[in-house]
């Protein structure tokens, strides 16, 4: 069972308390030496005081230590805390407590080992001493160090469940975009010119005589004539295509949850005809019956 501060599980904890008897207020003494002083309560998961925590500046500067409810007496009128028996081996034996820290099984017994030999004290304990382990361990095995009666604590608390609606962030996912290259094959066409050399003979219609002398059947070039073609100029260019931008958006929606609450109320038997006032509840007016 896990162990809460009374301040973080419930809030709005002050109406428990009368005005002038706030318990997270009262120095804690051993016999007649203040000791310290009261620092924040520990519950359990269904409200129930299970430990004080001490802020033991007296003894030990700055250090907090765990005493369990059982082991204390509460004396509303002096506005105190009595621990009697408590002594300084004792809390320098104790584990620091950190305050938002949690406690597991293992420190507990480590708390409840330096506790249990003065909470035996006085009491008819078999000479065996019994067996705990995780599994099986309940608060209500050990009255002496978790019992509220009576006689050491008067003041009766009424505790109420109330829905305490927070929100925890967890991954859902992820995306990851990258870049991956696809091969396609383009075609583009170039029109290219070439040049063609045309020959063309013809036989004059009045063709004269010529002299020997005027170059008649001599050797070498007639006509050079410079032959070009076009040849295409193709290659490839990079630029940019489209440009891509990643955001995220957040969308609100509103839960419903819905539970079963509890509520402690009194219960008041009477005998005869006695007057009696129900005092003040928060919800109604007062009433005598």
């Amino acid at each position: 069972m896990s162990l809460h501060s009374l301040k973080d599980f419930d809030p709005d904890y002050r109406k428990h308390f009368d005005k002038e008897q706030h318990i997270l207020e009262y120095d804690l003494y051993s016999g007649s030496e203040k000791v310290g002083a009261v620092k924040d309560l520990l519950v359990d998961d269904n409200g129930k005081f299970r430990y004080l925590v001490i802020h033991t500046g007296g003894w030990i500067l700055g250090k907090n230590v765990l005493l369990p409810i059982g082991r204390a007496e509460i004396d509303n009128q002096s506005h105190c805390v009595h621990a009697n028996g408590l002594t300084r081996p004792q809390v320098e034996a104790l584990p620091e407590y950190k305050e938002g820290t949690a406690i597991d099984y293992d420190q507990e017994e480590q708390i409840r080992g330096v506790y249990r030999p003065t909470a035996a004290v006085g009491t008819s304990a078999p000479l065996d001493a019994p067996v705990y382990d995780r599994n099986s361990y309940t608060y209500d095995r050990e009255p002496d160090l978790y019992d509220l009666n009576d006689q050491k604590h008067q003041s009766l608390k009424l505790y109420e469940e109330r829905l305490i609606a927070n929100k925890t962030r967890q991954k859902t996912g992820e995306v990851t975009i990258g870049k991956r290259v696809e091969t396609e094959t383009a075609q583009v066409s170039v029109p290219v010119e070439k040049e063609r050399v045309v020959i063309e003979r013809t036989t004059p219609v009045n063709a004269g005589t010529v002299a020997p002398d005027a170059g008649a059947f001599a050797e070498g070039e007639v006509a050079r004539v410079e032959v070009y073609e076009e040849t295409p100029d193709i290659r490839k260019e990079a630029f940019v295509r489209e440009e891509v931008k990643v955001r995220k958006e957040v969308d609100q929606q509103t839960v419903q949850a819905e539970e079963q609450l509890r509520r402690e109320e009194l219960d008041i038997d009477t005998e005869g005809r006695p007057v009696v006032d129900r005092g003040v509840d928060s919800r109604s007016e007062p009433r005598s019956i």
